[in-house]
């Protein structure tokens, strides 16, 4: 039975098998990334509180180093899909071999920044005459793990391009394994303290790597594509990727400029925002696996020339978004006098938090849109229009949440203006789902 004579309820539940089949091990796999970072400080918290210190600063730089060429996943994953969707599979794989070098060479070049720099990028970020010596130890070992970590972004990119979450989950667990016992066995069994964390990680990150390049050499081979870089290949990966840096740098400002006005609003303020911006954080991992199934999904129905398919599965997955977004928020509603003592015993902090919490709560059906949204049109390729509506986002966040500690309102009045943002963020992307502008076909966009 085709897409085309298929019942509603028929294509509703194909819809349904493939998001589900492609969104929960994608979940699992986007746990797994903090739990590595809470292993870490779960072990060196107890070497001392200036060693727990030192790397918070340095993990903090590395996530965020990271995180900015997230586009290495968004991208490889979208092109991919297209061309597994006109059903080249070597042309598929021979496009994300070029987003796999292109993430070698960024690695590498995150390195030469990074080794000679790290004393000097810890004291910018303030730390301490203690905690500073540790930090720099930490950065400048991990920074030898980035290349793994850029090659794992891409090698995941191609994975769910094949429309393959699971090796992914795997991996990670592997890794998370892997990382926990290196941890012990080098900060404690080898008396290496906070410099055997961070060797730990790199060599679990390595692995991880390691095992994600077989993966892909074995598809390769299998299909006969070419290993070898490819000039103009990973320049179009590079191309591909740079709207989707420009949107990712854009969020990136958004949160930094959230964090710097709840630090005007006080002590007890900046903490609650912290308890509050990680559960937020952990909230979009449930949203971001149905964004993930979304762009390998579209991406394989645009490259198969399927309009119709990409449309339905686009409104399906939207219902998904809005359904999870509300499971999400009565969640959080309900949690909320059990949530918070974990973090604090403080009153005055819980007293911050409670109001924004029902903001947040509120929100979450809203926030399901954007990610679905998000990652439909990362799917087709959309980056440009990506990059100029979180721009426009910044535009609008940056001077109502600069006037929040002005005005008043306070913690709640900012994640008041969080809504806000997401709330643009909607409009933009649904109104680019509407138009129709983003259905391009083809192997190539």
């Amino acid at each position: 039975m085709t897409q085309a004579s298929a019942t509603p309820k028929a294509t509703r539940r194909q819809h349904d098998r493939e998001i589900v089949a492609l969104a929960v091990p994608a979940f699992g796999a986007l746990v797994a990334e903090p739990l590595f970072v809470m292993v870490d400080s779960a072990i060196v918290g107890h070497l001392g509180t200036a060693q727990l210190a030192g790397l918070g600063i340095a993990s903090a730089l590395l996530t965020t180093a990271v995180s900015v060429f997230v586009f290495l996943a968004y991208a490889t994953t979208a092109a991919v899909a297209r061309r597994m969707g006109a059903g080249d599979l070597q042309a598929a794989i021979r496009q994300g071999m070029d987003g796999i070098w292109l993430a070698l060479l960024l690695g590498a070049a995150v390195i030469a920044v990074v080794l000679p720099t790290a004393p000097s990028i810890v004291e910018l970020f303030g730390a301490s005459d203690t905690a500073a010596p540790y930090a720099t130890t930490y950065l400048r070992i991990s920074a030898l793990g980035i290349p793994a970590m850029l090659v794992v972004l891409a090698a995941t990119g191609v994975l769910r391009g094949l429309q393959d979450t699971r090796t992914p989950l795997y991996v990670a667990i592997a890794g998370f394994v892997a990382n926990a016992v290196l941890n012990v066995g080098l900060v404690y069994g080898a008396d290496l303290g906070i410099a055997g964390s961070a060797w730990g990680t790199v060599v679990a990150q390595c692995g991880m790597a390691a095992a994600y390049l077989v993966v892909v050499v074995r598809g390769a081979r299998r299909h006969g594509a070419s290993l070898r870089p490819d000039a103009l290949g990973i320049r179009a990966s590079a191309q591909a990727g740079v709207p989707l840096l420009v949107r990712t740098l854009s969020l990136r400002a958004i949160l930094m400029i959230a964090t710097a006005v709840a630090a005007r609003l006080g002590d007890a303020d900046i903490a609650a925002h912290q308890i509050i911006l990680s559960l937020w954080s952990l909230l979009a991992f449930a949203l971001d696996a149905i964004a993930i199934a979304g762009q390998a999904i579209i991406g394989r129905y645009l490259g198969a020339d399927d309009t119709d398919g990409a449309r339905q599965a686009c409104r399906r997955m939207m219902e998904w978004g809005i359904a999870v977004g509300v499971a999400l928020g009565v969640l959080v509603i309900l949690s909320r006098p059990l949530f918070l003592p974990l973090f604090t015993g403080d009153s005055t902090v819980k007293d911050a938090a409670l109001p924004a919490l029902v903001i947040v709560a509120l929100s979450q059906p809203i926030c399901g849109v954007v990610f679905v949204l998000d990652g439909v049109l990362m799917g087709a390729g959309d980056g440009p229009y990506l990059a100029k509506a979180m721009i426009l986002t910044l535009v609008v966040f940056a001077p109502v949440a600069l006037l929040v500690p002005t005005l008043g309102g306070g913690l709640t009045a900012l994640w008041a203006a969080m809504t806000l943002m997401m709330t643009v963020r909607m409009l933009t992307l649904w109104l680019r789902s509407r138009s129709g502008h983003w259905l391009v076909t083809g192997a190539t966009r």
